[in-house]
């Protein structure tokens, strides 16, 4: 990653390391998980860069936020695709 904006997303997950070595291990590899998607997410570094450096821990929380809510709303869509299929049988 070489943009300055990437290096914004890198520093500050990076600086969620301790947190991650706090919690137990399936906890500490979720949360892993969950920064790794972020950092390769370019949508979420071209965020970071309109932010700026100043509000990074606020605008990783938030995408992380973002993140989970579109994992629910594909999870949503899934149940009731399953169900309208179920219907018609």
């Amino acid at each position: 990653m070489g943009s300055p904006e990437d290096n914004i997303l890198t520093k500050e997950i990076d600086s969620w390391k301790g947190f991650e070595y706090a919690l137990r291990q399936p906890n500490a590899t979720l949360f892993n998980k969950m920064l790794t998607e972020c950092l390769e997410n370019e949508e979420y570094a071209a965020a970071f860069k309109t932010k700026g450096p100043q509000d990074s821990a606020e605008s990783l929380l938030i995408a992380l936020i973002f993140q989970q809510q579109k994992m629910i709303s594909k999870l949503i869509h899934r149940i009731e695709s399953q169900r309208l299929k179920l219907r018609r049988t």
